[in-house]
């Protein structure tokens, strides 16, 4: 909730400075400067790229200030750190009470510490010491230390002065105090907003385990390999879904009767997720790469078919009127009018469908994979190396929105009649 807070403040600040100052620097010399798009009007919307690079910094931002990253000047409030005192109140069968000190000394989860020396204290509860790392929490049996706490049967009854019974916890100076159901203390220190890095990481950890990873490798394979492999399954299983999906999706365009056949099919399939499919595919097809290429067969397949049925049911009836007007035959209305017209929506479910193998490969390769990126991903998280994990999950976006990019510029040049009528 608080880094949504957060990011919201952001939004709203930065958009706000950036139209005060294009507002200072633009000049209106008349109503024509003042038009605005027609509302739902989406082709004469652009994206606003001050707005897209503002977006990443506040992301980087929000990223370094939540984890204590050097790279940021601010920085939320962090765990305690040094060290803190509490005392309890402790109680004899017989009614006798007594006050001791506990001293905590919280230090850094990698450094080493030992419990601070003190002095025992002159009644019956003695003073105690204890060590703790940041965000980690500590057993203190306090009354153990105290002198006959078997004979005498002493019980912790405050801390702090504040009433305390097993199963209660009480907030101290810099942390809480919870009593288990056995009498005994845990103490936990404040943990702060920042993350530990076992959650996630400071963008200068994943940078240094990239440089790392891709010097020496990982899991007996470099970087490059992984996703190498990762992008050939991708591209593989992509191609293999749009070559048998787009003739279908045309088919179920141009013929009743193929559209009555494969629609129940197609619309069966489509909303079934990937991921419920990898049983029968193991099953089928084995856990090496043929089960891993088809996965991803099946996830272009459906979008795809789906994609050129669309296009191919959009093309404008009256260009079909007018070339068979012009004496062409169904081979050149299927050429040069159907194909050029539903070439828009093919590219745009080609883009649907590359991201959606992208979002795939990780469980493909889930199974019995010995290089690929989501089986970086998958291998680290066993082991906690959460900056692998963010490491592989950033490199698959950066590539995925590359191929995007690629296939946009693909479609500017292959299909620059897209948007005209």
């Amino acid at each position: 909730m608080i880094v949504l807070l957060f990011y919201c403040a952001l939004f709203i600040g930065a958009f706000a400075i950036v139209h005060l100052i294009r507002s200072r620097l633009q000049s209106h010399t008349g109503f024509t400067d003042l038009k605005t798009v027609t509302f739902g009007d989406e082709s004469a919307v652009s994206p606003d790229r001050a707005a897209s690079i503002i977006s990443i910094l506040v992301i980087f931002l929000i990223w370094g200030a939540f984890t204590g990253s050097k790279l940021v000047p601010i920085h939320m409030p962090g765990p305690f750190e040094g060290s803190t005192t509490f005392t309890y109140t402790a109680k004899k069968a017989d009614g006798g009470t007594d006050e001791a000190t506990v001293t905590v000394l919280v230090h850094g989860v990698d450094s080493k510490a030992k419990a601070p020396d003190v002095d025992a204290g002159d009644g019956f509860a003695k003073n105690d010491s204890a060590k703790v790392a940041v965000w980690r929490s500590v057993l203190i049996k306090a009354v153990r230390n105290d002198e006959n706490y078997r004979e005498d049967d002493v019980k912790v009854t405050a801390i702090d002065g504040q009433t305390i019974a097993p199963g209660q916890s009480v907030s101290v100076a810099d942390g809480t105090v919870s009593m288990t159901r056995k009498g005994s203390l845990n103490f936990a220190p404040d943990k702060g907003w920042q993350m530990e890095d076992i959650w996630l990481p400071a963008p200068e950890n994943v940078v240094t385990r990239f440089f790392e990873i891709a010097s020496t490798g990982y899991q007996n394979f470099t970087l490059w390999e992984h996703l190498g492999w990762s992008l050939i399954r991708v591209i593989v299983g992509f191609v293999a879904g749009a070559v048998v999906g787009i003739p279908l999706g045309y088919a179920m365009g141009l013929s009743g009767w193929f559209r009555g056949w494969f629609d129940p099919i197609v619309e069966f399939m489509r909303p079934v997720p990937p991921l419920a499919l990898i049983p029968l595919v193991i099953i089928w097809f084995g856990i090496w790469e043929t089960g891993k290429i088809v996965l991803l067969f099946l996830a272009a397949l459906w979008i795809m078919t789906i994609a050129a049925r669309a296009g191919v049911s959009g093309v404008n009836i009256s260009k079909i009127h007018a070339a068979y007007s012009l004496g062409a035959s169904k081979w050149q209305i299927m050429r040069h009018v159907i194909v050029p017209n539903s070439l828009p929506e093919i590219f745009t479910g080609a883009r649907v469908a590359m991201g959606v193998c992208w979002g795939t490969v990780v469980a493909a390769e889930l199974v019995a994979a010995q290089k690929g990126a989501g089986m970086m991903i998958i291998a680290a998280s066993k082991f906690q190396l959460t900056d692998i994990v963010i490491m592989g999950i950033v490199l698959i976006g950066v590539i995925g929105y590359g191929i995007d990019i690629l296939m946009r510029m693909a479609e500017n040049w292959l299909v620059p009649w897209k948007g005209q009528s």
